[in-house]
């Protein structure tokens, strides 16, 4: 009987522990939109400057780097679903290529910057405007969430290759996974505000 309460004593505590990181990390997430709530607030606001460009199609890099990051969302869902089995190698190889694939996300924003440059979108200079300059800021602040998303898996696939993760522990993949697939909700819905307001 002694070993039973403390094994429900155990258990609450880490049920509480999930609970207390998952509320963090939904204040994070929530601060987060506000932020870009805000920049995308102030882009609609300049959009009544007389100097506001209008005529301008977004790079098909971050077409790309859309479809990319759904992609990442997906593996990192099914590499959770994965570890809830104990499927470990299955694990790692939906977490390895969900890297992968952010990566490579980083690289089409980089290659759509090079894009706008091609087509004269210049960040700063002369020939710069306030839209351009709002496109490279609004997607430069994603790129740094971003940045700290690639870190987070890259502790899970730490932890993962030190077995720290099983069908009775998956809490870091699945904090890892919530914030993963907010970053692509996000950019998602940056691309398509980009898309469609001009």
């Amino acid at each position: 009987m002694e070993m039973a309460i403390k094994g429900m004593t155990a258990t609450e505590h880490k049920e509480r522990k999930a609970r207390s990181y998952k509320l963090i990390l939904w204040f994070a997430m929530i601060s987060m939109t506000m932020m870009f709530a805000g920049l995308t607030s102030a882009y609609v606001v300049s959009a009544s400057r007389p100097d506001w460009l209008k005529d301008f199609d977004l790079p098909s890099a971050f077409i790309a780097s859309t479809v990319v990051i759904i992609v990442s969302s997906l593996t990192f869902h099914f590499a959770k679903k994965a570890i809830q089995k104990d499927n470990r190698s299955l694990t790692t190889s939906l977490l390895l290529v969900t890297f992968a694939l952010g990566l490579l996300f980083v690289f089409l924003q980089f290659e759509g910057f090079n894009q706008m440059i091609a087509m004269g979108l210049n960040p700063t200079g002369p020939t710069s405007t306030v839209t351009t300059s709002f496109i490279y800021v609004v997607v430069l602040v994603h790129f740094a969430h971003l940045f700290g998303g690639l870190i987070s898996l890259l502790i899970i696939i730490y932890n993962h290759f030190k077995q720290k993760y099983n069908s009775g522990q998956t809490l870091g993949i699945e904090l890892g996974a919530m914030f993963w697939h907010f970053l692509d909700f996000l950019w998602l819905y940056l691309f398509l505000f980009l898309y469609f307001f001009k």
